[in-house]
């Protein structure tokens, strides 16, 4: 895994086993309940439309990657968007999650999940499969995502919220080592060792909720350092995990926002500024600890 070369919103890393994955994405998680209507009846933050909407402005900026999960709630609204958009399917990055319920089950079930995402999504294979947490019973939920991908089903597969011990077990008893670990990244929480050991085992590192559900303008370093460069205290993150080698996929629902966080490719921060931002960790969390959540862990 090289450093990122950040040029272009379609930059992309290149996984272990050589497919291709924008840096950059739009996140889906959290900011929509499905078929939730405003009062008005137009789309809004709640509705699949806006959902819809959300997806179609971030292709027409260039976004070719979106983060999606059963839990989420938004796979038919995202598989509609891209159906639906200019943008060739074999263009677009897509990430989706096998729920907890659905590890726990069995492999049947994740199987079967999996098969339904398909459908809602509306695609032949995903581009990233991932665990979303490590529950009981996901050593056989993993297999089950190994033959899915020699089956062509994925192109990539990977967990979500595995922390270093889980890793290791998965590396006792795997035959496909993932492709990509997702986890919570934004300056309060670095887990340095965690994004480290990703590094040496040639997994790519992505973080979830870089912009710490909205409370980043309140770090004062980065406002200080986003005045500089004359950008938002948003940007000046995105960017920073950016350089730091994490993709990163950002959520909005407003086309404004949407736009603003891909416009990161005209500044660099410099290697004070990076310095000083790794300096603000304080290993604390917005999510879940995977270490203690969910507690029915093999």
């Amino acid at each position: 895994m090289s450093n990122p070369i950040l040029r272009h919103i379609s930059s992309c890393t290149t996984l272990a086993n050589g497919v291709k994955m924008p840096w950059l994405g739009l996140g889906t998680a959290g900011s929509w309940t499905p078929h939730h209507k405003s009062s008005e009846g137009t789309a809004s933050l709640g509705s699949d439309k806006g959902v819809v909407e959300a997806v179609s402005a971030a292709l027409d900026i260039g976004y070719r990657h979106f983060d999606t999960a059963a839990f989420y709630g938004t796979e038919g609204a995202v598989g509609r968007a891209v159906a639906s958009h200019t943008v060739d399917r074999d263009e677009v990055f897509i990430t989706t999650k096998v729920w907890n319920d659905d590890i726990a089950s069995g492999p049947d079930a994740t199987r079967a999940a999996v098969e339904a995402s398909l459908i809602r999504l509306g695609v032949e294979v995903i581009d990233l499969l991932m665990l979303h947490w490590p529950v009981k019973g996901w050593p056989k939920a993993w297999q089950v995502l190994e033959s899915l991908y020699r089956q062509g089903k994925a192109r990539a597969i990977g967990v979500s919220n595995f922390d270093i011990p889980r890793l290791d077990e998965l590396f006792n008893h795997a035959t496909v080592i993932p492709m990509v670990n997702q986890v919570e990244f934004h300056p309060y929480l670095q887990q340095p060792e965690l994004f480290q050991f990703c590094l040496n085992h040639d997994i790519q590192h992505q973080g979830w909720s870089p912009l710490m559900v909205g409370n980043i303008g309140d770090v004062e370093v980065i406002v200080h350092i986003a005045d500089d460069h004359g950008k938002t205290p948003a940007q000046v993150t995105i960017r920073w995990a950016l350089q730091r080698g994490s993709a990163t996929i950002p959520k909005s629902s407003k086309r404004h926002r949407i736009e603003e966080n891909a416009d990161l490719f005209d500044f660099k921060l410099s290697a004070e500024e990076m310095r000083v931002i790794n300096l603000l960790d304080r290993n604390k969390r917005i999510g879940p600890d995977p270490r203690i959540f969910p507690t029915n862990w093999d």
